[in-house]
């Protein structure tokens, strides 16, 4: 069973502990993570090989509650070949100048591919809400068109999944008080971090409505304690694998199918070529 929490309507987010380690000490889930990281290579090859489905991993959490550092833990067990990461920052000029959709759109996964979004459109309902960046009207009509548009992905073969890093203020205190110590962290250093803290209670309302306005059985939010950083990689690798499991026999059929139709055309080919020697 996943330890990351499903979102569904009366889901709160003030009664998921940040603090959870799932009853294990971080030992006991290192090694249930290492055993979950060699399931999802192999699971990876296998949707990389057959090509019938893509995969969309969204990761949305404040600063601090380890974004890059999953992408980096629990994505170092797949073929880079077969994956890649969206980084989503600012949006540009141009970007601005298309619908808030759009820079999003352009690098979902093709097929056989996993991507994952290091923030998303989600920004859009999230930052721009609490900084008062777009009229309320604007902003409450991209709910809908956030489960239209991860509905036509999912139409087209698309697996989401999408995690909440759920991280506590005190934590994050912590985090960011330490980078401040840390000569190879000094590139994260920034006073926005600190400023957008202020807004914590603003943060929280806007993800809540977010979570729950765009949770749906095709593409569901998960929450993922995330203050111990060991339980944070495994809840989101445990969930990726019983996601993606169900599907190992259909891919492995599909390559079946492959390999009978290569080797058929093999055959075809020798039997030509022996009648021309």
């Amino acid at each position: 069973m996943s330890h990351a929490i499903k979102v569904n309507r009366t889901t709160r987010l003030a009664e998921v502990d940040p603090g959870a380690d799932g009853g294990m000490n971080k030992k006991e889930g290192q090694a249930r993570f290492e055993q979950l990281g060699t399931e999802l290579r192999e699971l990876q090859e296998l949707l990389y090989a057959a090509r019938d489905h893509s995969v969309l991993i969204v990761l949305q959490g404040r600063d601090t509650s380890g974004k890059d550092g999953a992408i980096r833990k629990v994505f170092d067990y797949v073929n880079p070949q077969g994956c890649s990461v969206e980084s989503f920052k600012v949006p540009t000029a141009h970007e601005l100048a298309h619908d808030f959709l759009w820079r999003c759109h352009k690098v979902t996964p093709a097929r056989g591919m996993i991507t994952v979004f290091n923030r998303s459109h989600y920004e859009d309902v999230l930052v721009v809400r609490v900084h008062g960046l777009a009229p309320e009207e604007q902003w409450r009509r991209r709910y809908e068109h956030i489960n239209n548009f991860e509905r036509l992905l999912v139409d087209s073969n698309t697996i989401i999944l999408k995690f909440c890093l759920h991280i506590s203020k005190e934590e994050q205190e912590e985090r960011l008080l330490a980078r401040e110590q840390e000569v190879a962290k000094a590139w994260k250093l920034a006073v926005g971090d600190w400023k957008e803290r202020e807004y914590w209670d603003d943060y929280t309302a806007a993800y809540a409505e977010a979570l729950q306005r765009c949770s749906t059985d095709d593409a569901p939010w998960y929450v993922v304690p995330a203050d111990r950083k060991w339980f944070r990689d495994l809840a989101i690798t445990e969930t990726i694998v019983a996601t993606l499991r169900p599907f190992r026999d259909q891919w492995l059929n599909a390559l079946t199918e492959m390999g009978s139709v290569a080797k058929h055309e093999l055959e075809e080919y020798r039997a030509e070529a022996g009648k021309k020697s």
